[in-house]
């Protein structure tokens, strides 16, 4: 479809509103990281890069970054084995309340984080017994983490033929074989996706954090949220911040590259089976 000049022209003025809209603020952090000020001062009265050799110098916040990517990896583990199990179930089996089972999968995604974080503080405490630490916070960030790992792997599977696993169990394949040797291979960029996505979600939640970690723990966005309110602490939480929207963009870009790729692969020709399955 073609468009008029003035129609171009009125898409590229929407565009650049939108990103300046989501990207500006992002964009005053990034300066104030840099500001000589020890306060929010606009504009900064000169720039430095001091405030970052204090942030990789403070210990709570380099403890902080080691614990949140520790939850993250975790976290994105389990995610990675359910959110497929998930979708392989869901996409390649018939049974009675599969859209019911797929969509409480997805669910745990749109609850409000604080509903998320109080129902599962209320359960490891209450009805389980059991002290908040590392472990109730992985698993409670892998209830959302899953649907990200289950999204992308079960597209994977719907443009997937099934008639490839159902050749490989013709030819004698056991389902181990199967998955191994033909699903695998063809869901590992989504895979790879999903774990991205599911790392850079864990790594960034603060709320339901803050009800699932336990006494004395700190991820580097509670540290932020902690040391926000202190003024001696405010330049180096700035630079900090700069750091880890830094982190978080590699993940995601490197999901959204292999997206696309996988996308214009799509395109260009239906996906062939990578595995090669042989009778025993």
């Amino acid at each position: 479809m073609r468009l008029s000049r003035g129609s171009q022209a009125l898409l590229r003025i929407s565009t650049g509103i939108t990103l300046a809209f989501i990207y500006v603020p992002l964009l005053v952090i990034v300066v104030y990281a840099f500001s000589v000020s020890r306060t929010f001062e606009w504009p900064p009265p000169g720039f430095t890069f001091d405030w970052f050799d204090l942030a990789f110098d403070n210990t709570g916040a380099r403890d902080a970054f080691v614990y949140s990517v520790k939850t993250g990896l975790l976290a994105t583990a389990v995610a990675l084995v359910l959110g497929t199990l998930a979708s392989l179930a869901v996409a390649r089996h018939r049974f009675f309340g599969r859209e019911t089972v797929s969509f409480l999968v997805i669910l745990p995604i749109a609850l409000p984080g604080i509903v998320t974080g109080i129902a599962l503080n209320s359960t490891f405490t209450q009805v389980l017994g059991i002290d908040l630490s590392l472990f109730t916070i992985v698993v409670a960030h892998a209830t959302f983490c899953i649907v990200v790992v289950y999204n992308n792997v079960i597209a994977r599977l719907r443009r997937l033929s099934g008639s490839f696993e159902e050749a490989s169990a013709d030819l004698g394949a056991t389902p181990w074989q199967t998955f191994r040797l033909i699903t695998l291979p063809n869901t590992r960029t989504a895979l790879v996706a999903g774990a991205l996505l599911a790392f850079a979600l864990s790594f960034d939640e603060i709320i339901v954090t803050t009800f699932t970690v336990g006494a004395g723990d700190q991820t580097l966005p509670i540290w932020i949220f902690t040391n926000f309110s202190r003024p001696n602490q405010l330049p180096i939480v700035n630079a900090v911040a700069v750091i880890v929207i830094l982190i978080s963009i590699i993940p995601v870009y490197l999901a959204y590259r292999l997206t696309r790729e996988e996308s214009t692969a799509a395109r260009g020709g239906a996906p062939v089976a990578s595995g090669a399955v042989t009778a025993p």
